[in-house]
């Protein structure tokens, strides 16, 4: 029996964390190959450290993204986030990149030929998870998390010089009977101009916190740590190694809900761990959207070279109104999930990528050019009529 009373914590991590410099880095080359050619393939991998960042990966595109270009790209995506430190600066950090060829074994499984479809880009499982605990149907921790942090990056990117890019959050709330209804813990730990002390970070944190939370949920005084080192102004790549694809779970639900293992940022959308998972996204969100379950999770899988999917699997805890192995079914046929027909559908062969790689891929608003599609809740109708809802 599952609780209905307890504490659930989710964290986040900034743009300027060095995991996700390196996110930044690989999906704003991402973004450069496909503006150049919807068709392109990237698996594109950043290493980030003191004032050194190495590109490796496989790619197929244009020859104008030359080793040069995808050095300039790099450069510029660690000037936007804000670096210009001693230890790590857009303008002195040399960038050495790696980039080949993709393989050919590869690229015979996942194009399409005369006698087959697009194949996925690799096998796997991915999960799509969707609740009613916030507006745009995410699970609250992780929510907040984001929303602390992405504040705080707009006050500096505003001029609040007393921040740094490196920060993290994390965010405990108290379940009861399986609703959140306030904070018992608040963590935030951010890089800081060197002049200032704990009390005056803590200070400059508070507004962001209490901007975030709904009113009364703010945890007790003595659960609110802000900086518990003490002093954190050495941070970003020169304070830790950064590695592309290592914060699975800030990207996805905080771990409130299962995940396939594999990353997002870097991989065009014939990769199944992307594409796929925002699709999985995409029909938990208008599942719960379209009121046939308050929670809801499915899990897709893929073989390389294999256009369809393997299993469609959902669980709606209990909270679902209708049937879940007929609603697999359903879901299977109101939106084509094999490959191509997920880059169709969502219109994943765009430039929209560099945008996801920080706060989070999911329970962001769908944006005009296509941005976050996967976020939309278009399938409401159909889903609806399927069942007479």
């Amino acid at each position: 029996m599952s609780q209905s009373d307890y504490l659930f914590t989710s964290e986040s991590v900034s743009e300027g964390h060095p995991d996700k410099v390196c996110d930044r880095i690989s999906d704003a080359i991402v973004d450069a190959f496909l503006a150049a050619d919807p068709l392109a393939r990237v698996a594109l991998e950043t290493l980030a450290t003191t004032n050194f960042v190495v590109l490796a990966g496989e790619v197929r595109g244009p020859d104008s993204l030359t080793h040069d270009r995808l050095k300039e790209i790099a450069r510029d995506a660690i000037k936007d986030i804000g670096y210009e430190q001693h230890g790590f600066h857009w303008k002195d950090a040399e960038i050495v990149s790696r980039v080949h060829s993709q393989s050919a074994d590869i690229a015979q499984g996942v194009d399409a030929a005369e006698n087959k479809d697009e194949g996925a880009g690799d096998q796997g499982i991915m999960f799509g998870y969707a609740c009613t605990e916030t507006e745009h149907l995410m699970p609250a921790p992780i929510a907040y998390s984001h929303a602390i942090l992405k504040s705080m990056a707009d006050a500096r990117h505003a001029g609040a010089t007393f921040f740094g890019p490196d920060s993290k959050s994390q965010v405990t709330l108290r379940y009861v009977d399986g609703k959140p209804v306030g904070a018992t813990s608040v963590v935030v730990s951010t890089q800081h101009d060197p002049g200032l002390s704990q009390e005056e970070v803590r200070e400059a944190v508070r507004p962001h916190v209490l901007k975030v939370l709904p009113e009364g949920w703010m945890c007790p005084e003595s659960d609110f740590y802000v900086n518990p080192t003490g002093r954190f102004v050495i941070g970003g790549p020169d304070g830790d190694c950064g590695l592309t694809g290592r914060k699975i779970i800030v990207d996805t639900y905080g771990g409130a809900a299962p995940h396939g293992g594999g990353a997002f940022s870097g991989k065009d959308p014939t990769k199944v761990d992307r594409s796929a998972a925002y699709a999985a996204r995409y029909l938990a969100k208008n599942v719960v959207a379209a009121g046939l379950a308050s929670k809801c999770v499915i899990q897709v899988s893929y073989a390389i070279g294999v256009s369809k999917p393997l299993s469609i699997y959902v669980d709606t805890f209990g909270t679902g109104s209708v049937d879940e192995a007929r609603l697999g079914k359903v879901l299977g046929e109101v939106m084509d999930l094999s490959p191509r027909g997920i880059r169709e559908h969502l219109q994943l062969s765009r430039p929209i990528y560099a945008r996801t790689a920080a706060y989070g891929h999911f329970g962001r608003a769908p944006e005009a050019d296509g941005g976050f599609s996967w976020e939309r809740t278009g399938l409401v109708d159909a889903l609806k009529t399927a069942f007479g809802a």
